[in-house]
């Protein structure tokens, strides 16, 4: 059995209760706040006074706004989705795994809920909106993030009932 140490991984903020926000779309004690959605594992959050485009690690939504490939299975309804949980406004709580940005510069998290502690990856995959995606070393949560997905993929949910054949 191998041991493995994570020395980067980072709780940005503590469990919170409640989300008061302003009307200008930040937490009015300073947490992160969700001010934009871009797809459904894309989301911008205000954090520490800066608008940082977050890439939600371990899952893969279906495309909806990649420059050369087209909208594909089940991409609207991932976003919608992503939308609808984390409205803008939302307070939230991020972890960090050992690679922080990917290639396009976006923050690499794992990302909650703050009012309810909601672990938004895995309601994607629990969904069916989202396939597992494990690209190491950021795995922390791999094997929840599959387990959902197998859930979801048994109970035919979302992309395993739409896009993929059936048997």
């Amino acid at each position: 059995m191998q041991l493995r140490v994570r020395w980067f991984r980072v709780t940005v903020c503590g469990f919170v209760l409640t989300s008061a926000c302003s009307a200008a779309g930040v937490a009015s004690d300073g947490r992160p706040v969700v001010v934009d959605h871009v797809d459904g594992d894309t989301i911008v959050v205000r954090l520490n006074g800066h608008d940082e485009h977050m890439r939600l690690i371990g899952i893969d939504t279906p495309e909806t706004k990649h420059p050369t490939k087209p909208v594909e299975c089940y991409g609207p309804e991932a976003a919608a989705f992503t939308a609808g949980l984390l409205p803008e406004g939302t307070v939230v709580r991020i972890e960090r795994d050992v690679e922080p940005r990917d290639h396009f510069g976006r923050l690499l998290v794992y990302l909650y809920r703050a009012a309810d502690g909601v672990f938004v990856n895995a309601e994607l995959a629990r969904q069916g909106l989202a396939r597992p995606l494990e690209i190491a070393p950021n795995d922390a949560h791999s094997v929840d993030l599959l387990a959902a997905s197998r859930e979801a993929r048994s109970a035919r949910r979302g992309i395993w009932h739409a896009c993929e054949p059936q048997p």
